[in-house]
């Protein structure tokens, strides 16, 4: 019996999971699939929960739910794994597991510690996460009595979890506060490490004068080394400062912690090197990846585990007959941005394409880089085909792991490119 052993119960795991098991179904296979815990969230949902518009309790369901029959779940802790042995110790006195093959989809944890003063005087009082569905409902309560003053949204350290997500909220907080009748007495800032809105140059571009249109300041290339609570002010490692009343904070995002005590398994922050486009382990061919746990040069995204999963299944099932791997994952992700007002936009790009205007999946299609409130209902629907298609891993029709081509503006890669310097903010 081959052993295939899955670490992570998320949407990597789970998609994972469940496609092996189908197309592995004649064989004489064992998957199993390990978490710490038993709450698969939905991550996408976590930026409307502090504006109302869900709720924890429904965007979280039980992992073992979400796998197909004959897929064994264990809820336990991974101490670490022996590439030399092919096992995954659980902690002392909790036994291992053999594998055949392991797929590494522990996704990203955040690790609010490693920045000075976040977790300290005034957090979850004036200072937020939305990136953990109990801090995103706190922070929600916040919003409710926020009457004025200065809302800073900042990213302490890339990459992180769904980059866009920063970038919502402040759209949705925009809305919000328009709604409440609030919006002239909110100073809303976005604070980032990059040097632009956005990591992809045409939609930054894009991105940073949606910003401005909505009077949303824009802070660039500030790395955030402390955040004082107390006296309201996020401190940059060059002296910069930026001052709040009240101040969403995405933490330092890093692998998960039994990754750094596997020697050999992941890089410096945790996160698993693999071949950009087998999925496949640089170090030990038993060993893949996918999703937010790889080191991989693209968004971590839930759109990015989708397309990888499909490469990735098949790529097993060829290891495991023996047969050369398939190499054609080329980086594809696509992320819708919730922008308020019943719109959202959407963007599609790979490794050597870029954002860019026009229709996705082909010639028809919803408009790409552009607001419109036929891609708000995409975003909304996606919740639908998350829990019902994409961790059952049914395919999507029309939609594939290669970015398509057909019905993009390539030549909008060769236009305006911004050019941003660092703004200082007054305390």
């Amino acid at each position: 019996m081959q052993r295939i052993v899955i670490l992570g119960g998320g949407t990597g795991g789970t998609l994972a999971a469940n496609r092996l098991r189908r197309v592995l179904s004649g064989s004489d296979v064992r998957i199993t699939v390990v978490d710490q815990d038993d709450r698969h969230v939905y991550q996408p949902g976590l930026p409307f929960v502090p504006f109302g518009l869900t709720h924890p309790e429904d965007i979280v369901r039980p992992r073992g739910r979400q796998l197909h029959r004959g897929i064994e779940f264990v809820q336990d802790d991974v101490d670490h794994v022996d590439l030399a042995t092919q096992q995954v110790h659980f902690v002392p006195g909790r036994g291992v597991l053999d594998y055949d093959v392991l797929v590494v989809a522990s996704g990203a944890t955040l690790a609010p510690d490693e920045t000075e003063g976040l977790t300290g005087p005034g957090w979850n009082e004036k200072v937020f996460t939305f990136y953990e569905p109990d801090s995103a409902a706190a922070l929600a309560e916040a919003l409710e009595w926020f009457d004025g003053g200065r809302l800073v949204v900042s990213v302490v350290e890339m990459p992180i979890k769904c980059p866009v997500a920063p970038l919502e909220f402040c759209f949705l907080a925009d809305w919000y506060f328009t709604q409440q009748g609030r919006r002239d007495r909110v100073d809303l800032t976005f604070v980032t490490p990059l040097d632009g809105a956005f990591t992809k140059p045409v939609a930054s571009h894009r991105l940073s004068g949606m910003l401005a249109e909505r009077g949303i300041r824009l802070v660039t290339e500030f790395n955030t080394g402390r955040v004082d609570g107390e006296a309201g002010r996020l401190v940059s490692y060059d002296d910069r400062e930026v001052g709040f009343d009240l101040a969403v904070v995405i933490p330092v995002h890093n692998g998960a912690a039994y990754v750094g005590r596997s020697p050999g398994l992941g890089d410096a922050l945790g996160f698993v090197e693999v071949d950009e486009h087998t999925l496949q382990s640089k170090v030990s061919p038993h060993v893949f990846a996918l999703g937010d746990a790889t080191a991989l040069p693209i968004s971590k995204a839930g759109s990015v585990t989708h397309f990888e999963g499909e490469v990735l299944v098949e790529n097993i099932r060829r290891f495991l007959a023996g047969q050369p791997l398939d190499a054609s994952y080329d980086g594809h992700a696509n992320c819708f941005i919730e922008t308020g007002f019943s719109k959202a936009m959407l963007i599609d790009f790979n490794y050597d394409t870029e954002p860019v205007p026009g229709r996705f999946p082909g010639l028809v299609g919803l408009p790409l880089l552009e607001e419109s409130h036929l891609n708000h209902l995409g975003k909304l629907m996606f919740q639908w085909f998350y829990w019902h298609s994409l961790l059952p891993g049914r395919d999507i029709p029309g939609i594939h792991s290669s970015m398509p081509r057909a019905g993009k503006r390539l030549d909008a890669m060769e236009g305006p490119k911004e050019h941003t310097t660092r703004e200082e903010v007054p305390v």
